[in-house]
């Protein structure tokens, strides 16, 4: 066996191909994303306590959380136009700096008004960050391991995710709801230590940056609907729509659907969302290493068909049978997680550097916007078909996903130009 075979059957050879400046690279993109995941995620885990404290209604406290994702769609696509023209590692920076600036401020918030306009500017930076940082990863990877080394810059999420309800677990045992929350929310802070690393040691890969300087069109939205792009960015989107719309769908009405329906306690608790959180963080990788294998489209059409198949089986399992709905539940999470896995080096590689984070910004962050539709739709059907029922259109979403797909050219081993 030659010695190139050899270094390419090496579990992580994808980690040691991006040399020195790339290593250094995806440590600040896979921090920024997990801190991203932490700042996101500290305001779900606050919500009992913040509803009580400011008395709202749960109106009012959604309110919160869709205000966040709507101006994070805004957030992302600001953030891949910026990347275009300031640099992925400078973008990097801004949205981290901006997330974590606004986390911390929330804790501060005197009214509900004003938790809901700095959540809202949070949203910004919340947004924007995963767009920089899997460009960043995408364009220091070979074009053979991109799937797998973008995709763990993705599973960051489940390890932010997974520090938050660690936190969370400690401040709410020791102080009192009331203060509590705050705290959480000062947590925020951790970013900054982040940012000194990624201002030190990180810059963007220096064979695509000359291009991006050179180009006169870098970071144009009308450029992605012209000619060749137009096609792609309209595909790109609907793909992205109906991923994240089957995905916002499950993550908003599981919970509710398991409590309400099936009676589940065990809901909310540590060990659920550590059952979870596992099953998500294997996902990410899996997809990734799948998507290198495999192809970036069968891996999204495997994943969207098995997400599908698994939500219609989840809502129908019969009464009394609880012990499988938990077991389902694993499944059913890693799929939905692996199929995120290939977006980093799909969207990256269907356009030229000049355009890319324009691109990957604007398609990925329309679907976000679009795709949290899903689960206010579930909600009006919910009162006629009950929730397991309604739940059917994350289904719907998923095969929305595989008819994009046709649109849309296989580009596993496509150089970046």
């Amino acid at each position: 066996m030659s010695t190139t075979t050899q270094g390419k059957s090496r579990p992580f050879e994808w980690f040691r191909s991006l040399g020195a400046r790339g290593r250094r690279a995806f440590v600040g993109a896979f921090g920024g994303y997990g801190l991203d995941s932490y700042d996101f995620q500290v305001l779900p885990l606050s919500m009992v306590a913040i509803t009580a404290y400011f008395s709202l209604t749960k109106a009012e406290a959604g309110l919160l959380t869709t205000v966040t994702l709507v101006v994070s769609a805004i957030g992302g696509a600001i953030a891949g136009v910026l990347a275009d023209r300031i640099g992925r590692v400078r973008t990097l920076v801004v949205t981290v700096i901006t997330y974590a600036v606004f986390t911390v401020a929330c804790g501060f918030a005197s009214n509900y008004e004003t938790l809901l306009v700095l959540r809202a500017f949070q949203g910004l930076g919340f947004g924007g960050e995963w767009a920089a940082g899997a460009i960043l990863i995408a364009e220091y990877a070979k074009p053979e391991y991109r799937g797998r080394a973008v995709a763990f810059i993705q599973s960051a999420w489940a390890v932010g995710w997974g520090l938050s309800v660690i936190v969370y677990t400690v401040v709410f045992s020791l102080a009192d709801p009331d203060i509590a929350w705050r705290i959480l929310f000062w947590t925020g802070a951790l970013p900054a230590v982040l940012i000194w690393y990624v201002r030190r040691n990180v810059t963007d890969a220096p064979h695509v940056e000359q291009q991006r300087k050179e180009s006169k069109n870098r970071g144009s939205f009308t450029a992605i609907f012209k000619g060749e792009f137009t096609r792609t960015t309209l595909f790109a989107a609907l793909l992205a729509t109906g991923v994240q719309g089957g995905y916002y769908t499950l993550a908003t009405w599981l919970p509710t659907f398991l409590k309400t329906e099936r009676g589940l306690t065990v809901v909310g608790t540590g060990g659920y969302l550590a059952f979870l959180i596992s099953g998500a963080f294997l996902g990410y990788v899996t997809g990734g290493y799948l998507t290198d294998w495999l192809g970036r489209k069968k891996t999204f059409t495997i994943f969207a068909v098995l997400s599908a198949v698994l939500i219609i089986a989840y809502i129908n399992i019969p009464e009394g049978a609880n012990t499988l709905v938990l077991i389902l539940g694993f499944p059913l999470g890693f799929c939905a997680s692996a199929i995120f896995s290939g977006f980093g080096s799909f969207l990256a590689e269907l356009y030229p550097t000049a355009l890319r984070g324009t691109g990957q910004g604007f398609t990925y962050n329309f679907g976000r916007a679009v795709g949290a539709l899903f689960p206010t739709l579930v909600g009006f059907m919910a009162t006629g078909w009950g929730v397991g029922g309604a739940m059917v259109f994350g289904a719907v979403a998923y095969g929305i996903a595989v008819l994009a797909l046709l649109g849309l050219p296989e580009t596993l081993g496509r150089e970046l130009t």
